[in-house]
């Protein structure tokens, strides 16, 4: 509806976004700002920031083993974005380093069986020849067991 009024002029159209009130910002802007008070009352000495939030027992973890705290009981309430950020960054290299390390022992174990599998001449080739094998004199098994029986 709002298309039919302005036209099609990208002008207007930003012109027309500009004059649409947005109540949600409004409520969400004070409710921020109580909290804020809140925080303030609570403690006077602590100016709330932007960025801090409140870290979770995941994030507590999170910073623990990204060795920016000893002990989670040593995490402050209220921590910045930016040092979440970069623990979760951190522990992302660590996790990742992990898994390389497991893949690598993956092909080596697998590379090893295999070598192992081929000096006791246990290859795909033996195992498809011998099941091909095995088929085989079952379907001829079933052919004497059907021309044995008279119908």
């Amino acid at each position: 509806m709002l298309g039919m009024l302005l036209g099609h002029s990208p002008r207007l159209w930003r012109r027309g976004a500009r004059m649409v009130p947005h109540p949600a910002r409004a409520v969400g802007d004070r409710a921020k700002g109580a909290q804020e008070a809140a925080l303030q009352a609570a403690n006077p000495g602590y100016k709330a920031f932007k960025n801090d939030r409140r870290p979770t027992n995941f994030d507590k973890k999170v910073l623990v083993w990204a060795g920016r705290f000893k002990k989670e009981e040593d995490i402050p309430k209220h921590i910045s974005s930016e040092v979440l950020d970069a623990a979760r960054n951190s522990v992302r290299i660590k996790v990742c380093y992990i898994m390389i390390a497991l893949t690598l022992l993956g092909c080596l174990a697998m590379v090893i069986t295999g070598k192992e599998a081929a000096k006791r001449d246990h290859t795909l080739l033996r195992m498809n020849v011998e099941k091909k094998a095995k088929w085989k004199a079952e379907v001829e098994k079933d052919e004497e067991a059907a021309a044995g029986k008279p119908q």
